[in-house]
């Protein structure tokens, strides 16, 4: 599979509206340029315009259908938003994995794809039974840290990309503390997809450069 770069716009002030747009430009152009996917995951307020601009999805999906479900968002919603698929799990919305199952299952029939996200290997290969998209391992301790799980807790990665493809032929991705090319070229050498990061591209006084490097690196 080709290696891919995740996004997520989280919910900060340099993440929201018009700079939510301008970071998924960034976003296209790099794709363009260097030919590596890359994939947004705006607020939901900002999916719909977003999706205009280059390939998102949902920070979160709910299982359910169309109906009486205060605060939910649907898979078909999220179809209609024009996203191509939902995060599920990261460890600021995390889901019992009876819910997870449900809800890749529901927005797969919706024609939507799903990245689960783990806080290690055997969750990583957990989730894996549910045949997702995309695993993402991220040990929460180091999110936000600057500190980069291929760094910190290789093994990790490792471990993770083995317990999932005893399992199933899912891509495992590498998260937590991504903040360079140098992040990311680890994190492929130890066999991850790609990687998923946030403050460092939302944050970075110059996202264009950090995710060309980034895209580079990719090998």
């Amino acid at each position: 599979m080709k290696p891919v770069i995740v996004l997520n716009l989280k919910a900060y002030r340099e993440s929201t509206g018009d700079a939510a747009l301008r970071l998924c430009e960034i976003a296209s152009e790099v794709s363009l340029v260097s030919g590596v996917r890359i994939i947004v995951a705006p607020q939901a307020v900002d999916l719909r315009a977003c999706a205009r601009v280059c390939e998102v999805f949902a920070q979160h999906s709910d299982a359910m259908d169309a109906g009486a479900f205060t605060g939910s968002i649907t898979p078909n919603a999220l179809k209609d938003a024009n996203a191509l698929g939902s995060l599920l799990n990261h460890s600021e919305k995390r889901m019992p994995h009876e819910t997870i199952g449900k809800t890749v299952a529901a927005l797969r029939e919706a024609g939507l794809q799903s990245l689960v996200c783990s806080k290690d290997d055997e969750e990583s290969a957990q989730v894996a039974a549910f045949a997702p998209d995309f695993i993402a391992v991220e040990p929460p301790e180091l999110i936000g840290s600057g500190i980069s799980v291929s760094n910190a807790k290789p093994q990790v990665v490792i471990k993770s990309v083995e317990a999932v493809q005893r399992v199933a032929k899912v891509p495992v991705l590498c998260g937590a503390g991504i903040s360079n090319a140098e992040d990311v070229k680890k994190a492929i050498g130890l066999g991850a997809n790609g990687v998923l990061l946030a403050s460092a591209y939302v944050k970075s006084e110059d996202p264009k450069k950090l995710l060309a490097e980034m895209a580079g690196a990719m090998g």
